[in-house]
């Protein structure tokens, strides 16, 4: 017969065999999203491509400049900047080079970095959040699940996996109209952006939707934010304005013509 002890010893056993198991399993699926990451980051151009969840893909060269934009559009009527907003106009003619309107998807686009409009969790939503989780892939919810969340107007980079992007920024914009808040959510996906000094990134209309932000207040704080941010940073390649809306898109051609003028 078997004594207390040994008893003891043999449940101990077996019920810390299903543990080791499981830690074991948990770290090795932890530890996937490093590998796929730095697979494909350090992956040839051509190799990723066959890789994208959409064959469909825009290059920084496909997407006009602001300036370029303009000259073969018939823009919607000029919407005044803030009055306390002031610019440096002698660097009109080349910020006008640094920014774009793309209106399609973000998911699309082969650039350094794309913005998401996260919520505080990170593990993917409804609309431009859901996309690009579907988009990049199950790592990408992975690795998003070891930053443990994001608090609003703050801002994290991840890898960006089977996305055409490099990285995805996430950022967690406020609910309702909260401009210091929305103002945070640019300025800190753009500190990023100098710190990785990445050349090229994409933001979507960070809380406008279902996050109840309205558009024209936002579109302001966008512009006002990457003008302010260029003017100190000039050596950034593009900054896109990627909208999904024929509304968003008219409020952006009104004020962009305030923020970067065209003459």
């Amino acid at each position: 017969m078997f004594s207390c002890q040994k008893i003891v010893t043999v449940i101990t056993v077996a019920v810390k065999a299903p543990i080791r198991a499981l830690a074991s399993a948990t770290k090795l699926k932890m530890t996937d999203w490093k590998v796929e990451k730095e697979k494909f980051l350090s992956m040839s151009l051509d190799a990723k491509r066959k890789l994208y969840a959409s064959k469909e893909f825009k290059q920084i060269s496909d997407i006009p400049t602001w300036e370029e934009y303009a000259k073969k559009a018939t823009l919607a009527s000029q919407i005044p900047r803030k009055t306390d907003f002031q610019i440096d106009s002698s660097l009109n003619s080349s910020l006008r080079k640094k920014v774009s309107i793309f209106q399609g998807d973000i998911t699309t686009l082969e650039i350094d970095a794309i913005v998401n409009a996260a919520n505080t969790s990170l593990l993917g939503g409804g609309g431009v959040d859901g996309a690009i989780h579907r988009a990049a892939g199950p790592n990408l919810v992975a690795e998003c699940k070891t930053l443990h969340g994001c608090p609003t107007g703050d801002a994290v980079i991840t890898g960006a996996y089977k996305l055409p992007a490099k990285y995805v920024i996430h950022t967690v914009g406020p609910r309702g109209e909260k401009p210091g808040l929305l103002q945070q959510c640019y300025r800190n996906c753009l500190k990023i952006m100098c710190e990785k000094k990445l050349q090229t990134i994409a933001f979507p209309c960070i809380s406008t939707g279902i996050y109840g932000y309205p558009n024209e207040p936002a579109a302001h704080i966008a512009a006002s934010e990457v003008r302010k941010f260029l003017e100190n940073n000039t050596e950034v390649e593009r900054i896109i304005f990627c909208i999904f809306l024929e509304q968003d898109h008219v409020i952006y051609e009104g004020i962009l013509q305030s923020y970067f003028p065209l003459n």
